[in-house]
């Protein structure tokens, strides 16, 4: 009997741990950049970290450590905040995250989010082969050269979903992309960097222009984009 009670009461208290775990299980936080995550040197950018109604104070983390916080001013409803960076900076481009306080709990960080800043090296020019025309099906490749000693590179095409593309290379680095569709319209920039943070002024751009061939399905290149600026 005394065994049986023993576990009786471990099991209850395992319950109660958990419960009491879950209860204070916070949401996590979300961190996003505007006007974007590419910010050319001596602009501002707006870091937002968005958590509940309930969080009474924000903490923004740089590298993992404290950068800035934000508090509670009054009783109303803080389920976001701003934090401003009033011009980008090598010193200020880099891995970002947050967390907020409600109660007594912290939540965990969220994503993390890398602000790039551009501008710092000599302009790159970017190219396309065979050509800007091209019909689905085609392989193209796009070539980034910087006359300046850099070693990684990066593609990005403007639009609102849009990632870069990273390659390594001496001066220059080739992007290939096999089997095109429409989908891959648009405009291209290249930029070239020793950092992933810290990036050079943008190429001039490249507009990509694909033709469907008769009956090809996939043609999603009417999704809205918007326009980025790097300059």
């Amino acid at each position: 009997m005394p065994s049986t009670l023993t576990a009786l009461l471990c099991l209850g208290l395992c319950l109660s741990q958990m419960i009491c775990s879950q209860k204070h299980t916070l949401v996590k936080p979300t961190i996003w950049a505007k006007p974007n995550s590419i910010i050319p040197k001596g602009r501002p950018v707006t870091i937002w970290c968005q958590g509940i109604h309930d969080a009474i104070e924000y903490h923004l983390l740089f590298k993992g450590q404290l950068y800035s916080l934000e508090r509670q001013k009054s009783h109303g409803l803080m389920n976001k905040v701003r934090f401003r960076i009033p011009a980008m900076t090598l010193h200020t481009a880099g891995r970002y995250s947050c967390v907020y306080l409600s109660g007594e709990f912290w939540s965990e960080p969220s994503d993390p989010l890398d602000l790039v800043v551009t501008g710092m090296y000599d302009i790159p020019t970017l190219s396309v082969q065979p050509g800007p025309e091209v019909v689905s099906g085609e392989n193209v490749t796009f070539h980034c050269h910087l006359g300046t000693a850099t070693n990684t590179f990066f593609l990005l095409k403007e639009g609102r979903s849009s990632s870069p593309q990273r390659k390594y290379g001496k001066n220059q680095a080739d992007f290939p992309i096999h089997s095109i569709t429409p989908a891959h319209r648009g405009t291209y920039r290249c930029f070239g960097s020793y950092n992933d943070f810290a990036w050079s002024l943008p190429s001039a751009p490249v507009k990509l222009l694909v033709a469907a061939l008769p009956g090809f399905i996939g043609d999603n290149s009417s999704a809205p984009t918007e326009p980025t600026s790097y300059d």
